[in-house]
This record gives structure tokens, sequence and C-alpha cells, in this order.
């Protein structure tokens, strides 16, 4: 089975070379227009024409295609649409912040784990993302936009801890300083909670951040709109949360989106204060975002207010997240798999 170009490594790319008897200096070349966003072989002009037609040969080029872009009204905010070689559909959204453009790209096309309150959960699986169809869409957003990327969340469809392998690989490549080479204190991954692989992470001491997606105070909440919390309950997960912060040293993003009459009582700031006492952590708020067909229902700002301010009094730092791309379907939780529910 052909792989997609951009999984390559330099290092493959030099083999490749070899075995083809192309002169070494072309794997450089080659990588460079990869790592670029260039996923077709007319663009790469210095590369030779019979090159270029082995590399269509033995790997997949120019099948990331844009099928829809979406720009927000209302802060710019840009959702494309990407169809993949076989025909599966993500999405991906770029953001613009003071310090720069930030991508949010998805690891699956769909997602297994069920949540209640997600729109990737509704619309079935397709696979996982292989690490250049990850990377794809950072280099393909960058090169649309016409700017370099300056931070990646992979918040998208899917969840990246069921993609473990590819996910690591797609961190080696887009921080590869032969490439693309972006820090990795820039790149942030947001698990669900698979307390498996937020031990075999940990185990990596990687600068990448962490983000777990909580969402409730207690397994009772939890069990209710997020079906991973019959496999890893709470008092298991938060352990693994623990080990993490004491191997890496790094503080873990806890993401808690507020759904009215739900999670976001005062009783709850204080349930969820209590769990998280000592650790080193931050609170990451999220005004619920709804999407058609959504049993749940987003926290009046009161609410949301009077939450944040009883985890702050009780000692637990806590942000509102900024909301962005709420008319186009782009924000947390809104992403969907297949055109018909974009």
């Amino acid at each position: 089975m052909k792989r997609f170009c951009l999984d390559l490594t330099l290092e493959e790319l030099k083999e490749w070379c070899r075995a083809k008897s192309v002169q070494s200096f072309r794997a450089g070349q080659i990588y460079g227009w990869l790592s670029s966003g260039v996923t077709d072989t007319e663009g790469m002009t210095n590369v030779p024409k019979n090159v270029r037609a082995m590399l269509e040969e033995d790997f997949i080029f120019g099948e990331f295609k844009v099928l829809e872009k979406y720009v927000s009204a209302i802060d710019g905010t840009t959702k494309f649409v990407f169809r993949l070689h076989d025909g599966n559909i993500i999405e991906t959204v770029v953001m613009r912040y003071k310090t720069g453009l930030s991508v949010c790209i998805s690891s699956q096309a769909g997602c297994k784990m069920g949540c209640e309150f997600c729109a990737s959960a509704k619309a079935g699986f397709g696979r996982s993302l292989t690490s250049g169809e990850l990377l794809a869409q950072v280099l393909v957003s960058g090169k649309l936009m016409g700017e370099r990327i300056r931070s990646i969340v992979v918040m998208g469809i899917g969840e990246p801890f069921d993609n473990y392998d590819n996910i690591t690989g797609f961190i080696g490549l887009v921080t590869d300083p032969d490439g693309f080479g972006l820090g990795a204190r820039h790149i942030t991954i947001s698990t669900c909670g698979l307390v498996p692989k937020i031990r075999e992470f940990a185990a990596l001491k990687s600068q990448v951040n962490l983000a777990v997606s909580l969402h409730a105070p207690n397994d009772e909440i939890r069990l209710k709109i997020m079906p991973v919390a019959k496999a890893y309950p709470m008092e298991e997960l938060l352990a693994a949360c623990h080990e993490y912060t004491s191997i890496t040293g790094r503080r873990i993003t806890y993401e808690y989106s507020l759904f009215a009459g739900v999670n976001d009582s005062v009783r709850c700031a204080e349930e969820l204060a209590g769990k998280l006492k000592g650790e080193l952590c931050h609170v990451n708020l999220i005004a619920a975002n709804e999407f058609p067909g959504s049993a749940f229902r987003r926290s009046p700002s009161k609410s949301v207010a009077a939450f944040r301010k009883r985890l702050e009094e009780l000692g637990i730092n806590a942000t509102l997240r900024r909301e962005m791309g709420t008319d186009i379907m782009a924000a947390c939780g809104q992403l969907r798999r297949g055109m018909e529910q974009s």
C-alpha cells in the first residue's frame, strides 16, 4: 500500500534516493518542498521530471484536497474541509491570535469515544489519520492562509491517544529542525483520558503540552456524558495525571465545558477544586458550544462567572476560553466528519 508523501522522514527519503539511484541531495530538496506544504510533485520545480514520476509511482501525492472553506464573519476564524485520498473527510480550523496563527487539527476521521456533547461523536468513525495527514493539516492550512502556523492544538475530530503512534510520529515530523521546525512547547495534545497512553506519553518526557478533557467533578456526572469514564474512573485518571506532572514537571490543562443544569453549579466547582487541590494544573473553562441535535445547552454567563469565581477562591487557576468560529460551526465540540454535516 502506498504511503502518503508527508509520512516520509528525511532519512526515509534519503534511503529511497539510494534505492532508486537518485542523487542524494534530491532527498533534501524533496523534503524541503514537502515541509513547505507542497503535496503535489508539479510544485517541486527544481526536481527533475523523471524523479517526480518515480515519486508519484511510489507514494500518494496531490490527494489532500480542500472541499470547502468557511470564514467566520465574527472573528475571521477559518475552517477547511479536507478530502483525503480514500474519500474520508476531516475538518481543520485556523484561528488568529496576537501571537499569530494557531491551527486546530483532527487526529481521526470520526471518533469512537462517544462523548454525548460532541458533534464529532455523532457522525461515525472512518479511520485514524497517518502522521503525514496530521502534518498536512498544519502545512497546507498555513500555505492556504499565506502565513506560517505558530501553534498547534490537536483538539479537532478524534481522540489523539487512540491514534498514539501516529501522534508521536507527527510530533517528530513537525518539530524536525530540517523540516517545519516548530518548538514542542507550541503544541498541545488533548485527550479525553486514556490512562495507559497518558502514562506512556509521560515516559517520553516531551515538552508538548497536555490537556485532559474532564468536563465533570465526579464519576456520576462524567459517566452520563463521557463513556470513557466506564473504563477509566476519575480517581484513576487523576492519579495518572499526577504521575505525568511528577515525571515531566509540566502543568496539565483540564478542559471543562459548562452545560446548563448538568455540571455548572457552584457545588460542582467546589467538588472539582477539592479533586485538583495541590496539583500542578490549570482549568480551562468552556462555555459549551451547541450544535443541531444536541440535548445539551450552554451555561448562562452568570453561572459561568460564578463557577470560575468559586474555583479561584479555592485556589484553582481558571480561565474562560475565548469563543471563536461559532458562526461557521468551527468551535470546540462542533466539528463533524462528512460534508453532509458541515
